[in-house]
């Protein structure tokens, strides 16, 4: 489809489509405002003037300047930068600085709380954020080194920096259905046991696996597992920021096309229901299975899923209004009238 324009050719619509935009977009309503006073100035002279509007005479000139240097454009009577010109900078001690690159140098790790208390102990008088501030800009000038990552390479034995790369994590909306996922440790005798957990968010499904690491393998497999065991499983998950939902884990969630949400750092409240169902997991289940969690992990699994089946089919849930998870998602089943036998009629 051409699309045309009606004004095309017509003589000065240009310059008047500029002038248009220039006056609705570049010339604020103070602008405006001034330019009345210079026009009714310029009618009434400076006694009107000063009852009327309130403006000095040498503030006047200063507007008449202002525009006279913009060519008559009423751009000129914007209100210009009120920035002061001599900003003040932050001025410290060399001494201080030289402290606190020594501190830095010998102990990297050494955050502003643990330099302010040093440096109070030495007599300088300086806040947290002081500290603070002198750490960003000593980093900011080369003066201090971040601490960096150190690759050994097998072959020449160099050492090597390590780039850190970050990936930008998404974070749940509120109110959005995910499947929370975490992971819940175990030490049996000197063992260790990992269960990662699982629960919709929405209606409340469970589900859970123990396993004898947390790499991300376990982890994609546990995910595996719970598309197949929970119905209609959520098109997202959350989980935290631990190691064992990164590699395989990501992979697992792009095949399925799931959207992966981090909670932030040391925040569990933002996992809160799969919190609560470990509480439960806990005092319901593993206390009174230890043992055969250390010996068995297949024969522990297998009595577990019996336990989730009751737990989903018929534990009463108070959040659910004391019904199980599955009688819930029953009863939020939309019922279709059944037209069998609906001509028979009785003789």
């Amino acid at each position: 489809m051409r699309i045309f324009n009606k004004f095309q050719g017509t003589k000065g619509f240009i310059s008047m489509w500029e002038r248009v935009l220039r006056f609705r977009y570049m010339i604020t309503e103070q602008a405006k405002h001034r330019a009345k006073v210079l026009a009714f100035w310029e009618r009434y002279g400076n006694g009107a003037t000063r009852e009327a509007f309130g403006v000095s005479p040498r503030t006047l000139f200063r507007w008449q300047k202002a525009l006279r240097d913009a060519l008559g454009k009423l751009e000129g009577l914007n209100a210009g930068s009120t920035a002061p010109k001599g900003r003040r900078k932050r001025s410290i001690s060399p001494t201080i600085t030289e402290r606190v690159i020594t501190l830095r140098t010998i102990h990297p790790r050494l955050g502003k709380e643990k330099l302010h208390a040093l440096l109070h102990k030495d007599g300088h008088r300086l806040s947290v954020s002081t500290v603070g501030r002198l750490l960003t800009d000593l980093k900011k000038s080369g003066q201090l080194r971040s601490p960096v990552r150190l690759s050994l390479q097998g072959k020449t034995g160099n050492l090597t920096e390590r780039p850190v790369k970050r990936k930008k994590k998404l974070r749940r909306p509120k109110g959005y259905r995910v499947l929370q996922v975490d992971t819940v440790v175990r030490f049996i005798d000197g063992m260790k046991r990992y269960i990662l957990t699982a629960v919709d968010t929405e209606r409340r499904t469970a589900f859970a696996a123990c396993y004898t690491n947390h790499s991300s393998k376990s982890a994609a497999d546990f995910l595996t597992k719970c598309l197949v065991a929970l119905p209609e499983c959520p098109e997202a998950l959350q989980t935290d920021n631990g190691s064992e939902f990164a590699l395989h884990f990501e992979t697992a969630c792009e095949s399925n096309k799931l959207t992966h949400f981090h909670t932030y750092p040391r925040s569990p409240k933002m996992n809160a229901h799969v919190e609560r169902f470990n509480r439960t997991l806990d005092e319901e289940f593993l206390r009174y299975h230890r043992a055969l969690m250390r010996d068995d992990i297949s024969a522990f699994n297998n009595t577990l899923v019996d336990w989730l089946l009751w737990y989903n089919g018929e534990r009463p849930h108070y959040a659910l209004g004391q019904v199980s998870p599955f009688q819930f998602i029953l009863k939020s089943l939309p019922v279709g009238e059944c037209h069998m036998w609906w001509t028979h009629t009785i003789t």
